[in-house]
């Protein structure tokens, strides 16, 4: 019903482009540029936590539950982009999720709703990278100067100037060679982790580790479903659609030559990264892996130049990964406050654009720096958003869409994906708010952790 009702609304919307979809989402990108995009948003240090969602699973269910989210993920995507690819055909190029999502299920129920879930994973990714970046950057500090003053809000403070200064790169397809260098920085540093790992496991400093799922059957449900949300939300994305309007026309089978290169680089990271910290840490895994290597206040287990490298690559990966995903919200803001009848380059277009790309980088820098905890709440973020975004709405759009028949595996395939991970997603949540809860006595504003 959406379908038909919103079909003629939605097509002006996208058709009369505001100065957001032109400039920022401007369509000359290639298939390998897709690529990359593609794996800067999925393939980011997040992946560093994999380890410690092994801890709550094991051996064979952590990675039994990794390859059914990698085949899953690929899956989702493949068939949104499908949907994409079906609107251009017929003559609707949509450039945003939430204009694709009311064309096929009506502004009520897909524009508004998609719009609310994306800006919420782009402002926690953003948020989220900010944090992490500091605490790369407090690391390679410490290995220089042990009993350093310094404490954890500036480096957030530093890292945060120096996005600044990227994110007035003016659209996304700018981005594309800071993401290439982006996907071999994730190889980089996913390969000082395994290589360190290793080192670890073999040392005389090796520690005490156990690979059994510990707890009560309560908190061991809780410890799963959180592992769960963990892993899903690692393989999130939320913004294909905007990946995909990267490209120059026709796009017909270019995504999917996108997804091969960036899956390739998930394969051999995710599965490579979760493994060897797991298999050196077991379930004393922290929810960074840097934290095990790097033990705060102790001494490092691993030799300083590696964690000096490891770092300077996560560091860099961290600015492709903010800025890919601040574009979404950059593109809303300069569709209002830009003017699509004046250049890109011009002074009308340049000075809002400095001004609302500052004020979003500094606001999301003052968040990371006042809750270093973040990442918990990042964990309800991700279970509440990215599961229906990435593991949902690609199988309802796609069967709306197509309208398989009840009587095809595809139909029923796709049901029962949504089915799953929407239990998924409310019991991530739940698990998300339940260590909210056990950790609040440790919060503290501006906290140096």
């Amino acid at each position: 019903m959406g379908h038909s009702q919103n079909k003629g609304a939605s097509a002006t919307k996208v058709d009369e482009l505001n100065a957001g979809a032109k400039f920022v989402l401007e369509s000359k990108g290639n298939w390998w540029h897709a690529g990359y995009h593609l794996t800067v948003s999925i393939a980011a240090p997040a992946l560093l936590s994999l380890p410690f969602a092994l801890d709550g699973l094991g051996w064979a269910p952590g990675f039994l539950v990794l390859t059914i989210a990698t085949a899953v993920s690929f899956y989702a995507y493949t068939l949104i982009s499908k949907v994409l690819e079906q609107a251009e055909l017929e003559g609707h190029r949509f450039l945003r999720f939430r204009d694709l999502a009311g064309y096929v299920l009506g502004r009520r129920w897909g524009f508004y709703p998609v719009g609310v879930l994306q800006i919420v994973v782009c402002l926690g990714a953003v948020v989220g990278s900010t944090l992490l970046g500091g605490q790369s950057i407090q690391i390679i500090y410490q290995i220089y100067k042990p009993n350093g003053s310094m404490q954890l809000y500036e480096f957030i403070i530093i890292f945060g100037i120096l996005m600044l200064l990227l994110s007035q790169l003016p659209s996304f397809h700018s981005l594309r060679h800071i993401n290439l260098a982006s996907l071999v920085f994730c190889l980089g540093f996913s390969l000082c982790v395994v290589g360190g790992s290793i080192y670890v496991g073999h040392s005389k400093q090796a520690p005490a580790k156990s690979y059994s799922v510990e707890g009560s059957s309560v908190s061991k449900m809780f410890t799963i479903f959180n592992s769960l949300a963990i892993i899903i939300t690692t393989f999130g994305n939320g913004i294909i659609p905007e990946i995909q309007a990267t490209l120059a026309p026709p796009v017909s089978g270019k995504m999917f030559k996108g997804l091969l290169i960036c899956y390739a680089v998930v394969i051999s990271t995710f599965f490579s990264v979760a493994g060897a910290g797991y298999w050196a840490f077991g379930n004393a895994s922290a929810g960074n892996i840097f934290t095990n290597l790097a033990p705060s206040g102790g001494v490092a287990l691993i030799p300083n130049w590696l964690l000096f490298l490891a770092n300077i690559f996560v560091i860099a990966d961290l600015f492709a990964v903010a800025l890919v995903y601040s574009q979404p919200t950059f593109e809303i803001f300069e569709g209002r406050f830009s003017s699509v009848k004046s250049g890109k380059f011009s002074m009308r277009n340049v000075l809002p654009r400095f001004i609302i790309r500052s004020l979003y980088v500094s606001f999301a820098t003052v968040i990371a720096a006042a809750f270093p905890f973040f990442g918990d709440i990042n964990a309800i973020i991700g279970a509440f958003a990215c599961t229906p975004l990435d593991f949902i709405l690609p199988f309802l759009l796609y069967n709306v869409t197509f309208k398989p028949s009840i009587w095809t595996i595809k139909f029923w395939l796709n049901y029962v994906i949504i089915v799953v991970f929407t239990i998924v997603g409310l019991m991530g949540c739940i698990s998300a708010v339940r260590q909210i809860v056990l950790d609040v006595s440790s919060y503290k504003l501006f906290a140096n952790v």
